[in-house]
């Protein structure tokens, strides 16, 4: 008999080809802002970046890098405070004039000297306006007209503040690598009895390897020997292990709980999940979002214009007065109050941090375009089988006539279906398997293609298959409900009618939760499918969906999709298989399922590492929450500079003011951007 057990795929399915899919287990300038974003990050052009002014890198391409240098800055910062104050002490109570200023310079030296050599640089390469120049020629002037405790006051202020957010970052960043960074150093190699460790990178597709209880698991493949559970928590955020045996494939990047199993490579390092999920974020920010375009191309303009303003401000109002000093002062202050760096670090980090948030729940945004896409959307269109159904049949109901009990009817079609592949006979087989049925192999089997199954034993001759098979062979079926929904087999035995099996495929338990959940934020939901209208209706009846499209070829769909787009507003597409690529790659957001085939993955801009439906609105809440936190930090950043600037020019705020309207304000909008990392996204459990 076929593998392919072409009966089921006709009438038998109805659904044509739903459920064929094959589910594979894939696949230097300055910024402006003034920090040297080279001691933490590897930078790659921006491409895209929509800025074009030469010097501007936007430099918060947040891409991370394994090995960072550890740069320890406390004993600088310590140092410089005791001398500071030191010649305060010596100044203030002493009243040495001369010694006091010798440490104050020292203490500035040591505070600021790094940020005036990183200024001379920045004018030599001809990138002048950034932060190390606005607080180098602002506390020199201060200097200048002998303000010399708040000239280091600044700097060490700076410098404190800028511990801080380095600190912030750095943790930001620890967290996202200790949830993504799972790539391997050595795989395990078996061939018979013989044992090899070797390079990761060495081993090759249908090499067997070896994972021993509690270890990683170093590459994608699949079960050939042992029985294990798997903890799938480190790639899909699902907590509950799961259980593995022969055939099972498996993910890189999880861990083997219980027992010692053997697994036949299905995808070298580079080509392997925990690879893909790596390089994604690594790439993450060359896909910038709107709003991080905007800052960069802001902070290049707004930086050159008020270094002009303060020298006006300088200026001008000293050449009518005659208070150089007084108007000095107050530009100096100025200058420090309108560094930039609060605004161009804290839009793109909120980016950073929600996908770091995501990739701990299993959420894996391929860039911040995607997520500030995502919270623009009107529509959720998804595709049903492997997406919102389980794409697993199950055996529903067994519906008898009087000659047999519905036990009987299972064992009977079990046997008739016991060596066939397909997922319909297969759980029809399961079934009987898990009553505890021992199965008898019939004498012959013979197949009638797109019908079903002739098949002989000693007691006489059983039809298995569809209806047609059965009308065909003179018999006699009475009239039936058709109150169901999935697929039916027909059974006869000798001629005569004994019943039918329902079976569906399930839908996922977190489903309802989900779509109750998108239509609480005034989301719209839809549904494109292969399937049949009856089972199309009967998902869509039982989730609430709002749309449905059915019985649709693959080319079929992105004209759908298309017309949704048209009438409701931007869509967001989740699909598994193959044919759904193209539809992907057409809405303007794309979400694969993780467990689906290599070609929506590759084509989404968001996956689902767990294949739940619960990370739809997982993804949906991440993307809200970090479109509210960069809108946040944009207005507080502003709103907090320009009311300290009118009091400077007024007057009334000096350089410590300003400090706080640029340290300050930079490390609370970075704390706020961090703490989508620690948010708790439970929409949907």
């Amino acid at each position: 008999m076929s593998k392919e057990h072409g009966h089921h795929h006709n009438e038998h399915c109805e659904c044509g080809h739903e459920h064929e899919h094959e589910h594979q287990h894939h696949q230097e300038k300055h910024c402006g802002c003034g920090h040297d974003h080279r001691e933490d990050h590897h930078h790659r052009r921006d491409e895209d970046c929509g800025c074009h002014s030469e010097g501007c890198h936007c430099g918060e391409n947040l891409a991370i890098r394994h090995e960072e240098e550890e740069k320890n800055e406390l004993p600088l910062i310590v140092t410089g405070t005791v001398i500071f104050a030191a010649g305060m002490m010596t100044g203030h109570f002493l009243e040495l004039t001369i010694p006091s200023i010798i440490l104050y310079v020292i203490a500035y030296l040591i505070l600021g000297g790094e940020i005036i050599l990183k200024s001379v640089k920045g004018i030599l390469r001809g990138d002048i306006f950034d932060e190390n120049f606005l607080m180098s020629i602002a506390t020199i002037g201060a200097f200048a007209i002998q303000e010399y405790p708040e000239a280091v006051g600044v700097m060490l202020f700076y410098r404190i503040g800028e511990w801080f957010e380095d600190k912030a970052v750095e943790k930001s960043r620890g967290q996202i690598m200790d949830a993504i960074d799972m790539r391997p150093e050595t795989v395990t190699l078996v061939n018979g009895e013989d044992k090899k460790e070797v390079p990761a990178a060495e081993a090759k597709v249908g090499e067997w390897m070896l994972v021993r209880p509690g270890e990683r698991i170093p590459l994608d493949g699949i079960v050939v020997e042992g029985e294990s559970r798997i903890d799938t928590s480190p790639v899909t955020g699902e907590p509950v292990p799961v259980g593995a045996s022969e055939g099972t494939a498996v993910l890189s990047g999880c861990v083997n709980v219980s027992g010692l199993l053997k697994l036949e490579i299905t995808n070298t390092l580079e080509t392997s999940m925990v690879t893909k999920i790596l390089e994604s974020v690594e790439h993450a920010a060359n896909h910038k979002p709107v709003m991080e375009k905007f800052i960069t191309r802001f902070a290049r303009v707004y930086t050159p214009f008020v270094v002009i303003l303060a020298l006006a401000t300088a200026i001008i109002p000293s050449l009518i007065t005659g208070e150089w000093y007084h108007w000095i002062y107050t530009a100096l202050t100025f200058l420090v109050i309108s560094c930039p760096c609060a605004l161009v670090l804290s839009v793109p980090l909120a980016f950073f941090s929600s996908i770091g948030a995501g990739s701990k729940l299993g959420v894996l945004f391929k860039g911040g375009s995607a997520i500030e896409a995502l919270g623009k959307v009107k529509t959720v269109v998804m595709d049903k089988t492997g997406t919102i159904t389980k794409g697993n049949f199950v055996v529903q109901d067994c519906l008898t006539t009087k000659e047999i009990s519905k036990d009987e009817l299972l064992r009977l079609c079990a046997e008739a279906e016991m060596n066939s592949t397909h997922p319909i006979a297969v759980s029809i087989v399961n079934a009987a398997k898990e009553k505890g049925m021992e199965l008898k192999a019939p004498e012959s089997v013979q197949e009638i293609a797109g019908k079903g199954l002739i098949v002989k034993g000693e007691a006489g001759e059983v039809l298995c298959g569809n209806r047609l098979l059965l009308t065909e062979h003179q018999v006699d079926i009475p009239q039936l409900k058709e109150e169901y929904y999935g697929t039916e087999v027909f059974a006869a035995f000798n001629g005569v009618y004994l019943g039918r099996i329902l079976i569906a495929d399930t839908v996922k338990e977190d489903a309802h939760d989900t779509m109750k959940y998108l239509k609480r934020l005034g989301i719209r939901t839809a549904m494109l499918t292969g399937d049949s209208e009856r089972n199309a209706k009967h998902v869509a009846d039982e989730l609430g969906i709002d749309m449905v499209h059915a019985k649709l070829l693959p080319e079929e769909k992105l004209n759908s999709l298309n017309q949704i787009r048209k009438e409701n507003g931007r869509v967001m597409f989740v699909g598994d298989g193959i044919n759904d690529a193209p539809v992907l790659a057409g809405a303007d957001v794309g979400a694969a399922m993780g467990s689906g085939a290599d070609a929506a993955v590759e084509a989404a801009d968001v996956v689902f590492l767990n294949s739940g439906m619960k990370a739809v609105a997982q993804a949906v809440e991440l993307s809200l929450k970090t479109s509210l936190v960069a809108r946040e930090n944009v207005v507080f950043a502003l709103v907090v500079k320009l009311l300290v600037m009118v009091l400077g020019l007024a007057g009334f705020a000096n350089m410590w003011w300003a400090v706080f309207a640029d340290t300050g304000v930079a490390m609370i909008c970075i704390l706020n951007s961090v703490r989508l990392l620690y948010g708790k996204y439970q929409t949907i459990r």
